[in-house]
């Protein structure tokens, strides 16, 4: 697969997050993987909350941070959104425990700290690094496979 030019946004402030984890919940389907990367504080959970509260229709959804569990799933109408944070995972293997195998199969998973699955990230996936910049923005940076340049086509914030 070739990696397209992809989009690049710049997120003003948490409702520009809110906004673009909306947009994504818009376009995201069964057996895709968001892959979120960036820094500790670098807005990977606020984002993913944004995601899923759309997904459910749901402003209000309690959604924790799965930090320490590694995984929360939701049962959104169009998929199973599975949520993980992979920060403490000490192996890749580790991660067939959590079931991953079956997110990849149907539904649609957002990973934070993607790099911990090493071989196991699929290699369709569609990779958002978040940045802090001056004066406290976030910097979206979409990249991978072309396959996903029509769908993020006109995104914004």
């Amino acid at each position: 697969m070739t990696d397209a030019a992809l989009p690049s946004l710049t997120l003003s402030d948490e409702a520009s997050t809110v906004r673009l984890g909306h947009a994504l919940a818009a376009i995201l389907r069964p057996g895709d993987v968001l892959a979120l990367e960036g820094d500790l504080g670098a807005g990977k959970t606020a984002l993913s909350r944004a995601l899923i509260r759309a997904a459910l229709d749901s402003p209000d959804e309690d959604v924790p941070s799965p930090t320490f569990t590694l995984l929360q799933v939701y049962d959104a109408p169009q998929a199973s959104y599975w949520h993980f944070d992979l920060y403490r995972l000490e192996q890749a293997d580790d991660a067939l425990e959590l079931g991953i195998e079956d997110a990849f199969a149907g539904g649609i998973s957002v990973i934070e700290w993607p790099d911990k699955l090493g071989h196991w990230l699929p290699r369709h996936a569609l990779h958002l690094a978040l940045s802090i910049g001056d004066g406290g923005q976030r910097h979206a940076h979409f990249s991978g496979p072309v396959a996903w340049a029509p769908r993020l086509a006109g995104l914004s914030t």
